[in-house]
């Protein structure tokens, strides 16, 4: 089997984890910008995060062959403080021409709060201003539907972003069909414990079908399967599925939405 992982926090993992992706298929990763499990203190931290993300990580996932991407912002969690991520912001201009940034992400919503919002607009102007893809975080539990909605108006609101450059990750069963809908991408994060689970992610697929549609593992700091796409593709074959139809999903569809940067070289 081959496949991409399209948003993989890379940097919380170990070498036995990029070793085991290799061997289970994985042709190339892409690591958005988030949060590291606890709040930076200042832009210096994240100065030295958008360096590791763009000069470290790409070297260290070159040593098994693996290209790596990677996207940028101030994430969700720590948008709260308005100042800390203007200054973010100011400094992503530097990185941004880098051989490996795809784009602005992972951008959204935590808590739906409006700082989180007012920082979400400035976002999206800069990904506007300079034409970039953009990767969207959206918020768990109960907000995440109210947190969708408002997402997608402040994308909507500008005219300068195309629905079809965006993808809308972490979608659930409540929230699939509105973001397709509008004519976003869905991103699919595959979790143990929370956002979706394999049977439910494929559950969502054969009901919505296989268009604009990715999986991903995101396998953070916390508990989470850096395996979880393979594990996915696997069910798919016990259900029946043909290795076409788990090809496009898991390998074709990422590379579809992600070669609308020249960045992405698609693998042979």
């Amino acid at each position: 089997m081959r496949y991409i992982e399209p948003h993989g926090h890379m940097v919380s993992r170990t070498t036995d984890d990029y070793v085991a992706m290799v061997t289970a298929g994985c042709e190339a990763v892409c690591e958005p910008a988030f949060w590291a499990g606890f709040d930076r203190s200042s832009a210096n931290g994240f100065y030295d995060y958008f360096c590791q993300l763009t000069e470290h990580e790409p070297k260290r996932a070159a040593k098994f062959n693996l290209p790596h991407y990677t996207w940028l912002c101030i994430n969700p969690k720590e948008s709260e403080d308005v100042g800390l991520a203007e200054e973010v912001l100011s400094i992503i201009p530097e990185f941004i021409d880098r051989p490996n940034v795809l784009g602005i992400g992972e951008i959204g919503l935590n808590k739906n709060s409006r700082n989180e919002i007012k920082v979400l607009e400035k976002h999206v102007d800069l990904a506007g201003s300079r034409d970039q893809l953009i990767l969207v975080h959206t918020p768990h539990l109960e907000d995440k539907r109210k947190g969708t909605r408002l997402i997608m108006d402040v994308l909507k609101n500008d005219s300068r972003i195309s629905p079809e450059r965006c993808i809308i990750d972490h979608v659930e069963e409540h929230t699939i069909k509105m973001v397709l809908d509008e004519g976003f991408w869905a991103g699919m994060t595959l979790y143990p414990e929370s956002k979706c689970s394999s049977a439910r992610a494929i559950d969502m697929l054969e009901i919505y079908g296989s268009e604009k549609i990715w999986m991903n593992s995101a396998c953070d700091w916390g508990i989470s399967v850096p395996l979880a796409v393979p594990h996915t593709m696997m069910e798919m074959r016990r259900r029946g599925h043909e290795k076409d139809w788990i090809d496009k999903v898991s390998f074709q569809n990422p590379i579809s939405f992600m070669k609308q940067s020249p960045k992405f070289q698609a693998p042979a």
